[in-house]
């Protein structure tokens, strides 16, 4: 009963986000205010009723109700209750339920949030947003119904992919659905201005919140997720450039432009084109990510769906919405001019710099990923496009965003002092360049990757730490009075610093050994030694694991204990791998356990990973960063008052 109720809930949420989606718009141009008025109640009785659907499924998922079909075939009575919780986003249907959830929660959002808006624009936002909810409702209700039936349900249900079962993965998935989701208010306020005639000042600032909100989901999902795969697949990378992880980092990547270019919009009123522009093409990654994932097209661990019928309905939402979005801007364009002139050496022009390097890195990572698919389609070849490649093509880009930051941050607006900047970054050139020498020469002449990542990790932590110096006019006593956005800059650079130095040392100088060892055998490894203390069988909640314990040593006599594991999951009939990671300030010792060999003893593969948690601990920062400058009052409060400035 509960669950056909929850079937209702969703045909009535799509009746009410076709009204949302059509009456505020007409309202809008009639200027009828109670049909305006529509979209704030359209927006919260269409979360309340996604709202009653999601909590009914994720009952049938704690309850184990296996007459769902994707109770069935994603859970099971023995797996831990984390993880039936998580099996409610971990397939195609219920994560697609998510994602509606997350769109209608930002529409009461920005319907919350928005009262300080113009009328008009506000309806027209949230008509936009309707129309979105609308569509992907449309697709579960004809294409992926969460609560279709199975005739003759069993006892137990098939489980989760054992890949999935993890605390790191279990809220990846959420993080990422909030950053992608979160761009399609971007998308509104950009479509909605568009028809509304007017791109200013006020529309930035309202623009700029939701976008950072959604940059910093996206920042926390992919930091989960790589972190998931550093710990968990056993292989002892953090990246692999793969499909469905380029997927959530190409909209990323265009998000951090967008902030940047709504700051020139909010503080010069040039770049409104290009910042409208990006709003578009921000969420319609965020639609390229949701076909990666759900067609087949493209193969990836990480695939919720091979149903290429499902991937044409994907590919026609986003062809009608981003299609239908840049249709109006072309008719648009013209009119999206600006008076304000600035000087080649300027913060605007950094910022133009900024967003060309942004865009660039995502067209590289968009070719990357999409070009076997041609090769295929049109050539008849089989590619594979993998990390050497991403590397080689998108590393050079990032390296001359590093270099610019912090002089870009430093420059005036109009009309910079190229002079005064490089006076003031001195010390910080003086230190990084230092720093690139000293680690040249103790790395004994190895490759630049090590050098080149300290010394630009250098830069910009040190870059944003007299960005924060001279705002305060090098006073102490200001730094406390500086604006909340002023210190989520900072923090945001100097984590970007700090993610850049854990890559590339951990890609220059990381330690690799391979052998087979017998129990009580040592080996060293980096001045470490490592002993298989102990093999045994182990019983876990729902699966069954071969676990080795190794001691680690230390040249000072301090001694830590690990244990690596082979799991086995008995409903899924799949292995899976758990390393042994001792976590350090300065380095990670990594071990995984290989297969017993014939001739007696166990594979062992172990690592020194230098300075791999400063990757996270970087990403932590950024997003600090972020929540930081939310916090912002300007944020806070109504946009000031609508300059003049049209389209």
């Amino acid at each position: 009963m509960f669950n056909e109720t929850a079937h209702f809930a969703l045909i009535l949420a799509f009746f009410m986000s076709m009204a949302g989606a059509v009456l505020p718009m007409m309202g809008a141009v009639t200027r009828n205010a109670a049909m305006m008025d529509f979209a704030r109640v359209s927006a919260y009785v269409q979360l309340i009723l996604v709202g009653l659907a999601f909590a009914v499924l994720t009952l049938a998922f704690v309850t184990s109700d296996f007459s769902l079909r994707i109770v069935l075939l994603n859970s099971h009575t023995l797996k831990p209750m984390l993880y039936k919780v998580a099996g409610v986003w971990g397939n195609h249907e219920g994560s697609l339920l998510l994602w509606v959830l997350i769109l209608t929660g930002f529409a009461s959002a920005v319907a919350f949030f928005g009262r300080g808006l113009p009328s008009t624009l506000k309806a027209r936002v949230l008509g936009v947003q309707s129309s979105v909810t609308a569509a992907f409702l449309a697709f579960i209700l004809w294409t992926s119904n969460p609560f279709e039936r199975v005739p003759n349900p069993p006892f137990n249900g098939q489980g989760l992919n054992p890949l999935l079962q993890d605390p790191g993965l279990a809220f990846h998935p959420p993080f990422l659905y909030l950053g992608y989701v979160g761009l399609s208010v971007t998308f509104s306020f950009a479509v909605a201005a568009l028809l509304e005639g007017r791109v200013d000042a006020a529309w930035a600032r309202w623009v700029r919140p939701w976008t950072l909100a959604a940059w910093l989901f996206l920042t926390i999902g992919i930091a989960l997720g790589s972190w998931w795969a550093y710990y968990e697949l056993g292989w002892g990378g953090f990246w692999f450039w793969d499909p469905v992880e380029n997927a959530s980092f190409m909209p990323w990547l265009i998000a951090a432009a967008l902030l940047h270019s709504a700051i020139v919009v909010e503080k010069r009123e040039v770049l409104k084109a290009w910042t409208i522009l990006l709003a578009i093409l921000a969420f319609g990654f965020s639609l390229v990510g949701t076909f990666i994932v759900r067609s087949g097209v493209l193969t990836s661990v990480h695939a919720f769906a091979n149903d290429p019928d499902r991937g044409v309905l994907i590919l026609g939402i986003m062809a009608f919405f981003v299609g239908g979005a840049l249709t109006l801007f072309a008719w648009r364009a013209s009119a999206l001019e600006s008076r304000s002139v600035f000087s080649l050496i300027s913060r605007e022009s950094a910022l133009v710099a900024n967003n060309i390097l942004l865009v660039i890195s995502c067209f590289v990572v968009f070719v990357g990923t999409f070009w076997p698919l041609v090769a295929e389609m049109f050539f008849d070849r089989r590619l594979s496009v993998g990390p050497p490649f991403f590397n080689a093509a998108f590393t050079p880009f990032m390296v001359a965003l590093a270099t610019i930051l912090p002089v870009g941050s430093t420059l005036a607006w109009k009309r910079g002092n190229i002079g005064r900047v490089f006076k003031s970054l001195l010390p910080t050139m003086i230190f990084a360049l230092a720093v690139l020498g000293l680690v040249w020469a103790m790395q004994t002449g190895r490759s630049l990757i090590g050098p080149i990542g300290a010394a630009l990790g250098v830069w910009l932590v040190m870059g944003a730490a007299s960005e924060v110096w001279l705002r305060a006019n090098k006073q102490v006593g200001r730094i406390k009075r500086l604006p909340a956005s002023d210190w989520g800059k900072a923090l945001a650079h100097a984590g970007l610093g700090i993610t850049i130095f854990g890559i590339a040392a951990l890609t220059a100088w990381e330690v690799e050994d391979i052998r087979v060892l017998d129990i009580g055998q040592s080996f060293e490894i980096a001045g470490k030694e490592i002993t298989l203390r102990g093999v045994e069988d182990v019983i876990g909640p729902n699966f069954t694991s071969v676990a080795a314990t190794f001691d680690i040593t230390t040249p000072s006599g301090a001694r830590d204990q690990i244990v690596a594991e082979r799991r086995f999951y008995p409903v899924a009939q799949m292995p899976t791998t758990e390393a042994a990671i001792l976590n350090g300030v300065l380095n990670d010792i990594y071990v995984v356990l290989g297969d017993a060999q014939d001739a007696g003893g166990w594979a062992v593969r172990s690592f020194v990973k230098p300075f791999a948690n400063w990757i996270w601990a970087g990403a932590i920062i950024m997003a600090i960063g972020g929540l930081i400058s939310l916090t912002d009052r300007r944020y806070r409060v109504a946009a000031g008052q609508r300059s003049g400035a049209g389209l």
